[in-house]
């Protein structure tokens, strides 16, 4: 995650933390999303769930499928909670994803939605391959062998 503890903008609003668990990650992108202003309004008050979605390349456009944003309380015209959000990227990122998803078997799948140092709204999507049991079985066993390891060294040192 490329973030800036220093700068006020930069501002997480959802993260996807099961997907490291769940995925292989092998490249990160990051891509604008396409959003109303009742949308932009309720992200500011950090009412997002990113956990269950995922990122489609249809028709030769980037799309964030079953994302949630709650619903802003004040505002004149609302919007739909779980629609399909437009993802901005570039040509040469787009062809790249649709060969990464169709010919390669890869999965799209959003890791973090935040504010970045200009106050826009940005979404890191991982490009990955789902993981069977044993390889969660094993990212487990790795994660609790370091921390044990790092529980050694402290009571050591």
């Amino acid at each position: 995650m490329a973030q800036k503890s220093t700068d006020p903008n930069y501002k997480v609003i959802a993260e996807n933390r099961r997907a490291r668990f769940d995925y292989a990650i092998e490249d990160d992108l990051e891509v604008g999303i396409v959003l109303q202003g009742s949308e932009v309004k309720s992200l500011r008050e950090n009412s997002a769930n990113i956990a269950e979605s995922y990122a489609a390349v249809e028709e030769g456009e980037l799309w964030l499928v079953n994302s949630y944003i709650a619903p802003y309380d004040r505002a004149m015209f609302g919007h739909e909670e779980r629609k399909r959000r437009k993802l901005l990227v570039s040509r040469k990122e787009l062809s790249r994803l649709w060969n990464e998803t169709q010919r390669k078997g890869m999965t799209l799948v959003p890791l973090v939605m935040y504010f970045n140092h200009k106050g826009m709204v940005k979404m890191k999507i991982g490009i990955a391959k789902g993981k069977k049991n044993h390889d969660k079985r094993e990212t487990q066993a790795k994660r609790d062998w370091s921390r044990q390891k790092q529980r050694l060294l402290k009571q050591n040192g």
